[in-house]
């Protein structure tokens, strides 16, 4: 059974009186992605898509592992890979596909680069 049938299902069931009107919010909110009805300020935290917004929010270009805007070292220090793979794969899709270097660039333009602790005024 697909969403909307299982939807119209319990909409049957609480027009039939089988279910009464919070146990049918309940069961439709846990159908539709288990967000809880009953608790207006539930938050989002605990979603794995929240988890990999994280991950990419702590995404920095490495100062270390650079060959040439640290890219693919700052990807394999998020991912816990090794920045050689990384290389890899941005050599692979250019000659394949040919757009690894536009997505390297556009990376090496939108992702900051990691802080290396030196303010302005110490060197």
């Amino acid at each position: 059974m697909n969403v909307s049938e299982e939807i119209k299902r319990l909409h049957e069931l609480h027009l039939a009186g089988a279910l009464s009107d919070s146990e049918f919010a309940q069961a439709k909110a846990k159908l539709l992605g288990g967000i809880n009805l009953d608790k207006p300020d539930t938050t989002f935290g605990d979603s794995p898509s929240n988890d990999l917004v994280q991950e990419f929010s702590r995404l920095r270009r490495s100062h270390n592992d650079r060959w040439l805007g640290g890219v693919c070292g700052g990807l394999g220090r998020a991912s816990g890979m090794e920045a050689w793979i990384w290389r890899l794969v941005f050599v692979l899709f250019t000659l394949t596909f040919g757009f690894g270097v536009v997505i390297y660039l556009l990376l090496w333009i939108f992702v900051p680069d990691e802080e290396i602790g030196i303010t302005k005024h110490e060197y």
